[in-house]
């Protein structure tokens, strides 16, 4: 004969509504704690910098072609779109500059971290998280060696360092994009382009996109590496922890794109 289930305590009802704001609080302090511990293990010996050098090749050198191919096409419909709206007022000369302060400022970081988040982020979330069910990460650590250090701090400083230089990257090849469809498809003359890109994009405009994706770099390394990290569940549960990788970098970079503008522009 079956028993009654039992009902659940008074303490348990009470927290029941709560418990979706309890699972975040936990997520994030699960994410914290992962990047203290990253972070403190660049300052620790032994220093893997076989393992740095292989996460800045496939992060950095292997993003390459779609970040250039994005920032080619970006500038090139900016231009087209920009042109045809300010000969409206008779100012398609200033194209170049203000193309340049988008990318520079908003484009550029934004676009370069998605691009790294669907390529780079989903593969660190979908490598860790397989290491994860099948107990390799176990077996690291049973031999004495740091999984944190060994797979979480190489990939984080490789997309530390790798993010601003695939960002100057896509800045360049969008402008190219821009002088091309500006100049040699809408007539722009290309003295005035250049005129106007000197006098109003300035260091500052350069300077902000540079801390974004230095910011932007941490925030996918360290989600992705913790979704993989904290995998369960086979190769479901790696398939989901890849999603949660994705859409939570993306979600995370739209935020504290905004929270990182609002605190350099000081509003």
């Amino acid at each position: 004969m079956n028993e009654p289930a039992k009902k659940p305590g008074i303490l348990a009802a009470l927290v029941e509504p709560f418990d979706p704001v309890v699972q975040l609080f936990d997520a994030l302090g699960t994410l914290i704690l992962l990047a203290l511990r990253a972070v403190l293990w660049t300052v620790r010996p032994p220093y893997r910098l076989g393992q740095l050098l292989s996460a800045m090749e496939f992060i950095g050198v292997q993003s390459i072609f779609i970040v250039a191919l994005t920032g080619a096409f970006t500038g090139m419909v900016f231009a087209l779109q920009m042109v045809n709206s300010l000969r409206d007022f008779g100012a398609e000369s200033m194209v170049g500059a203000i193309v340049g302060i988008a990318l520079t400022r908003e484009l550029s970081p934004v676009f370069t971290a998605l691009m790294v988040t669907a390529r780079g982020g989903s593969a660190m979330a979908a490598e860790l998280g397989n290491m994860r069910v099948t107990e390799q990460i176990d077996a690291l650590a049973t031999m004495g060696v740091s999984p944190v250090q060994y797979l979480v701090t190489p990939r984080m400083l490789a997309s530390v360092l790798m993010m601003p230089l695939l960002c100057v990257l896509f800045t360049c090849v969008g402008m190219i994009g821009t002088w091309f469809v500006s100049v040699h498809g809408l007539g722009i003359d290309p003295g005035i382009f250049m005129a106007n890109v000197d006098a109003y994009v300035e260091g500052e405009d350069f300077w902000m996109g540079m801390v974004k994706s230095l910011v932007f770099g941490l925030l996918i390394s360290i989600i992705s590496c913790n979704q993989g990290f904290h995998a369960s569940g086979g190769a479901r549960g790696v398939g989901q922890a890849t999603t949660r990788a994705v859409v939570h970098s993306a979600v995370a970079v739209l935020i504290s794109n905004y929270l990182v503008t609002s605190w350099l522009m000081g509003e």
